[in-house]
């Protein structure tokens, strides 16, 4: 390499004036004489070439891109769950590729050896019978399922998608410190951090000689269609749920590989196969990679109170007619304690002492080790035997030596002494440091990175990179990010230039084409009920608008109009005498609710609208706004931001199963919302005003002017919002939506309840068509908004159950 300029070496050493890396501790930047590692150096060189406006704006793209992607990270506190940003540190972390290989190489050896330990425990059991493992450590792990000993998984593999959390001590040597093998959560973080991070470096990415993550991916989505049994059977993701902390990750995997995302609820097992509820009827499961911990999956044999799982499950394992990934009961081998075992079980097994070692740990409830670690508690950690948690995470009970006072220290002691067994101790160390821009200025941070694996039909495949997570300051372990930690992208960088396709671009990972019906009842339930509620939404905002502009123009907050409204608005639920009614409120936070359990079938635009959407509701909440002038202006504001949602939710969704069930929902709540507001405003008893508020509450006061002029008649509002075939806001033209949408999906149902059903709504169709205007008062459309209302029963009965 060319030796750079003064000047050159000038911006650099002014780059680096702040970065001094901790005495005694490997730094991923500098090597122990202080200078910039090879690999290091052209990045160095690109990031001294920027001034801080320019780095500003370059971190501020990034951070746009997760911000816009509606990539955030889930926080819990003692009373509440809060998104805030995903937590992007700037810097990535870059190791060259070589070493790479040598880590590639050692996880893989430690990979095939977990999956020789989980085939022992859940089969010959001959670790323990030899001495290798103590029973008792095993036996009271909850997570070692004695229901599945002796089952095979039907794949013949136990583990085919692992993490391995890893970090250099203190000569340098990378150790390991945790394995993942429960459900490793953050690949997709991986791949949207990468995607932000080569926006913000986006000149220099583009040579930098960086290996590429998709193809991970497309293989990892390859090894789970090789999976199945029969090429028509589905691959799920089966989840938690939206309150999941990981959520988002999980809609955006599912979504990237073209998958079916499924909670517990959305499954059955029938005669020992799975099957999904999709709005077709019942479809067989093949694969499911599941996202929830083992203990929660079956409530019939695992944990009876659990309300996540799929009844039947583990039945169905057993008979060998599903493959999970990964086996239910490979969490075991998480366990603090098993790491203090692995380096003897790797003699044993493989022959040969552990390619890259993890953290020194030991099992107290050995006489030898327990003195062990009595002789050197100030420099030990302690921790649960039998957590499954990662190193240093806050939600676990474990006891720093060095951090202990005397009477800390002899707490400690009598802990080991009386509960050993329950504990073990773990050498307190140092983790590198790598680069972090924290106030202008590079600096020196503790460093780990999560690694992830598949098995595919060669054997391991390592993502070349992952994910890294950045200690909040510079004596900080690498604590979760739920404690303030933030996580840079991971390069790994060639000598030799990379295969630069990516299939973020070109769309390889996804399936070339989806099955009709293959939407799973809750998922098309939940769009439903997201079409309605927004619609009830905007009816609320309109309504309540409405009265609040009559009541800022009125002489007496006792105008027959203004009393009439108010009236009716009460009558349905909504009181208006505050500025943002609580039923108002309701139809956002309902809508908000059912949009997060669909994120994988809404587009990021999507998304960030109905977010912004409940941020403004909440603001104009707390902003004690007035009655009149101000909660119409506000009602405004509101009505275009939901207006904008569902724009992008109509505009932006294929026309396929999804987009019906949106569109059903979506007409019969404006169907049903209008049928009871022209009831009251067409009323015989109904104030001078009122025709002219039935049209604004429609949105169709300029399309009666240009029909029929400014003077509204009742005819000429019943013709216009109940009968006009072509006004997208009257009753005729939901109507006819409402029977255009059904038609395809009883076909695809094609059950004798799905044809009723069709026959039904076509029934009222044509009946509605054929009134004229002067039968369509009060008492006809109260009951036709009844007969709506049991269409919308039984499509729920039908499809959504």
């Amino acid at each position: 390499m060319p030796r750079p300029s003064k000047a050159a070496e000038d911006t650099r050493s002014r780059l680096l004036s702040h970065y001094r890396p901790v005495d005694g501790v490997p730094d991923e930047l500098m090597d122990g004489q202080g200078r910039i590692r090879p690999v290091w150096q052209r990045f160095i060189d690109h990031l001294s070439e920027q001034d801080g406006d320019k780095l500003s704006l370059m971190f501020a793209r990034g951070d746009a891109y997760l911000r816009n992607s509606g990539v955030f990270l889930r926080q819990y506190t003692e009373d509440r769950a809060a998104e805030r940003p995903w937590p992007l540190s700037h810097v990535p972390v870059l190791i060259d590729g070589k070493e790479w290989e040598t880590i590639a190489g050692a996880l893989k050896q430690r990979a095939d050896l977990l999956e020789r330990v989980a085939a022992d425990l859940y089969g010959e059991n001959r670790l323990v019978a030899e001495g290798a493992l103590p029973g008792e450590l095993i036996a009271q792990s909850s997570e070692w399922i004695r229901p599945l000993v002796g089952v095979k998984p039907r794949g013949g593999h136990y583990l085919n998608f692992i993490a391995f959390e890893i970090s250099r001590g203190p000569d340098g040597t990378w150790w390991v410190l945790n394995d993942r093998t429960q459900a490793p959560s953050g690949a997709g973080y991986a791949l949207e951090t990468r995607v932000a991070t080569s926006r913000i470096y986006a000149e220099h990415y583009a040579q930098a000689r960086v290996h590429r993550l998709s193809n991970f991916f497309s293989e990892f989505r390859t090894a789970l269609l090789n999976m199945r049994s029969d090429p028509d059977n589905h691959v799920a993701i089966l989840t938690p749920g939206p309150f999941s902390e990981t959520y988002f990750e999980q809609s955006y995997i599912a979504r990237y590989l073209g998958l079916l995302l499924v909670e517990g609820e959305d499954l059955t097992v029938k005669q020992g196969q799975v099957f999904v509820r999709t709005v077709s009827g019942l479809q067989p499961v093949d694969v499911l990679w599941r996202r929830l911990d083992t203990l929660y999956a079956d409530p019939l044999e695992l944990d009876e109170t659990s309300q996540i799982g799929t009844a039947g499950l583990v039945g169905a394992i057993r008979r060998g007619s599903v493959s999970v990934v990964n086996a239910l009961g490979a969490g075991v081998l998480e366990s603090r304690a098993l790491l203090a075992f692995l380096p003897r079980i790797s003699r044993a097994l493989a022959g040969g002492p552990l390619a890259m070692p993890n953290i020194a740990t030991w099992w107290c409830g050995q006489p030898a080790e327990r003195s062990h670690v009595l002789s050197r508690l100030e420099a030990m950690m302690l921790a649960p035997a039998l957590s499954t948690r990662q190193m240093f995470d806050p939600e676990e009970s474990s006891l720093m030596g060095s951090q202990l006072r005397r009477q800390g220290l002899d707490y400690a002691r009598h802990l080991v002494e009386t509960e050993g067994d329950m504990l073990v101790g773990q050498e307190a160390v140092s983790f590198s440091t790598s680069p972090a821009w924290v106030d202008g200025k590079l600096v020196p941070r503790p460093m780990s990175l999560r690694v992830f694996m598949v098995r595919t039909a060669s054997g391991w495949s390592v993502m070349p990179g992952g994910f890294a997570r950045i200690g909040s300051d510079e004596a900080a372990p690498v604590f979760s990010m739920q404690s303030g930690s933030s996580v840079a992208d991971v390069w790994i960088v060639s000598d030799e230039p990379v295969d630069t396709v990516t299939h973020l671009a070109s769309g390889q990972a996804r399936a070339p084409r989806a099955k009709q019906g293959a939407l799973p009842s809750k998922a098309a339930e939940n769009l439903f009920w997201l079409a309605r509620y927004m619609e009830r939404a905007e009816s609320f905002t309109r309504l309540n608008r409405a009265r609040h502009e009559r009541l800022a123009d009125a002489a007496s907050p006792q105008s027959p109009l203004l009393s009439y409204l108010t009236r009716y608005t009460a009558f349905i639920g909504l009181h208006t005498e505050v500025a943002i009614p609580p039923a108002l409120a309701t139809a956002i936070r309902s809508a908000m609710r059912a949009a997060a359990s669909v994120r994988d079938r809404l587009s990021p635009d999507g998304w960030a609208a109905i977010v912004q959407l409940s941020d403004r509701l909440d603001d104009a909440l707390e902003s004690r706004l007035m009655p009149g002038d101000d909660a119409s202006r506000e009602m405004g504001v509101l009505l275009r931001q939901s207006s904008a949602f569902t724009g992008l939710l109509q505009d932006n969704m294929y026309r396929f199963t999804e987009w019906r069930f949106l569109s059903l929902g979506r007409s019969i709540e404006r169907i049903m919302a209008l049928a009871s507001a022209l009831a009251s405003f067409l009323a015989e008893d109904a104030p001078l005003g009122s025709l002219d508020l039935a049209l604004e509450y429609a949105d169709s006061s300029i399309s009666h002017r240009r029909r029929y002029g400014f003077q509204a008649s009742r005819a000429s509002v019943i013709e216009l919002l109940a009968l006009d075939e072509l006004n997208p806001r009257s009753l005729i033209f939901h109507l006819t939506e409402l029977e255009t949408q059904m038609t395809p999906i009883a076909e695809l149902k094609n059950t004798p309840a799905s044809r009723e059903l069709l026959k039904q709504v076509g029934a009222v169709r044509r009946a509605f068509a054929g009134m004229a205007p002067e039968g369509i008062d009060t008492a006809y459309l109260a009951d036709f908004r009844s007969r709506i209302a049991r269409l919308s029963d039984n499509i729920t009965v039908i499809y959504l159950t």
